[in-house]
């Protein structure tokens, strides 16, 4: 039988037992199995959730960089350019490395053709990361659905930590916010975030409320809140 040692939202610390057990079982990277035990890696907000007669443990970051991991979606801003490959900024303390082979579907001669005609400093990709092993800097593609060079909208930054309260269980709080503003949302597991809306008033609301979020990632009811601010705002500007 499961032991709960935290409540849903309390605050750990690395090295916590947050819940012991047969039926608990750790979810995400920010807690391991130790036995029958689950430990914290790391300093933030408990998060239980059951599913399937088991209860799944997993922490909510409070501060921390963003540290790479393969297959994560992350939007990157274009810093140099070098002969056959591109530096971006993917606001970690490693810099993306996206080499011409992922990204171009034919043969490159640096002799005669340049890398600034596809990608150039300032622009902004979103990307998939390939493989990160913390030895060498991580490696970027922009070879799949969704993925490239963001040519409208704008780009809206927060802390990667509150990362999982912007997306939200199930994605709950980012299609909330898409529903209530009528604006398309790409959220970087790097802390940026992609949007695009019908207007400049529906884009404010939207970023306000992205920072509310940010600011309130520890409290509960926040997506009521939320949607409560959206619906406040609408009205009061007309939009």
């Amino acid at each position: 039988m499961a032991r709960l040692f935290f409540e849903a939202r309390s605050i750990v610390l690395p090295g916590d037992i947050i819940a012991e057990g047969d039926d608990v079982e750790p979810g995400g990277i920010f807690v391991e199995r130790h036995g029958k035990r689950i430990i914290a890696l790391i300093t933030g907000l408990v998060d239980i959730e059951e599913q399937d007669g088991k209860y799944i443990v997993s922490i909510i970051p409070l501060e921390g960089a963003y540290i790479p991991r393969p297959g994560d979606i992350v939007i990157g801003l274009v810093k140099d350019i070098g002969i056959t490959h591109w530096e971006v900024d993917i606001a970690s303390p490693y810099k993306g490395i996206l080499t011409v082979q992922e990204v171009l579907d034919k043969p490159f001669n640096p002799a005669t053709d340049s890398l600034k005609r596809y990608l150039d400093v300032g622009d902004y990709i979103v990307a998939k990361v390939l493989a990160f092993d913390r030895a060498r800097d991580p490696l970027l593609t922009i070879k799949g659905e969704g993925l490239g060079r963001i040519s409208e909208g704008s780009i809206v930054e927060i802390k990667p930590s509150r990362v999982p309260r912007v997306i939200g269980k199930k994605g709950s709080m980012v299609n909330m916010l898409m529903e209530e503003t009528g604006c398309s949302i790409l959220v970087g597991q790097n802390g940026r975030i992609w949007i695009r809306c019908p207007s400049r008033d529906l884009e404010e609301i939207l970023v306000l409320s992205l920072r509310k979020i940010e600011a309130e990632a520890h409290t509960t009811g926040l997506t009521e809140r939320v949607r409560s601010f959206i619906r406040e705002e609408r009205s009061r500007r007309g939009v």
